[in-house]
Order: structure tokens, then C-alpha cells, then sequence
């Protein structure tokens, strides 16, 4: 996924999240917050060596449900999913190698 890439206004289904199968991260934010732009770099050159992990760019903000879910509150709040089910989270990383120890754990070095 490119760092360019907006975020998804269309409001997903948290039952649809659940069921997602493989590799996910779910990053809540918007295309205007400066953390999210900050963090887009560096959660880019993490995922170039992780290209079986899917990312899902959630836009966020008052009266989505999905954010709500996983009560997210901050941005960007990074979920990390395995099978449809939370691993990890990061809120607001500002290191390249926080968000690769997370994707660690979703995605074992062999």
C-alpha cells in the first residue's frame, strides 16, 4: 500500500472485520490529523517487507462505530490482526521499529 493512499470513508462492519482471514493492520486516522501524516513514512517502509499484510487505511471521528469498537481515541491507532482477531495496537507511533515489532508478531521472522 502506498503512503499516498486516502483514507476509507465507507464505513466498515466490525462483523466483517472479525472475519477477515490472513494478516491485517487497521489504521484509524484521518487525512488531515499531523500524526497520521507523520506516521504514514513510517509505517510504509515497515509494510515494504511485509507485502502478505494487508492494510486498511479507517477514516475516524465522531459517529463511527468501527473506531468506537475498537475504542480507539487517539490517532493514528494502529490494530494489528490475525485472523480477524487483535494481536497488538500501537496509538500514535513515531518509530519505524515499534510498528516492526508489532508486524513481528503477526508475521514470525523464518
Amino acid at each position: 500500500m502506498q503512503a499516498t493512499e486516502k483514507f476509507n470513508t465507507v464505513e466498515l462492519l466490525r462483523q466483517d472485520i472479525d472475519q477477515l482471514t490472513g494478516t491485517t493492520v487497521i489504521e484509524f486516522g484521518t487525512d488531515w490529523c499531523e500524526h497520521c501524516q507523520a506516521a504514514e513514512p513510517l509505517l510504509a517502509a515497515a509494510l515494504s517487507t511485509c507485502p502478505q499484510v494487508r492494510l486498511l487505511k479507517v477514516e475516524d471521528g465522531k459517529g463511527r462505530k468501527l473506531g468506537r469498537s475498537y475504542r480507539v481515541t487517539l490517532w493514528p491507532t494502529l490494530i494489528f490482526l490475525n485472523d480477524g482477531v487483535e494481536v497488538t495496537r500501537l496509538v500514535r507511533p513515531t518509530d519505524v521499529d515499534d510498528i516492526a515489532r508489532a508486524l513481528a508478531l503477526l508475521v514470525p521472522l523464518s
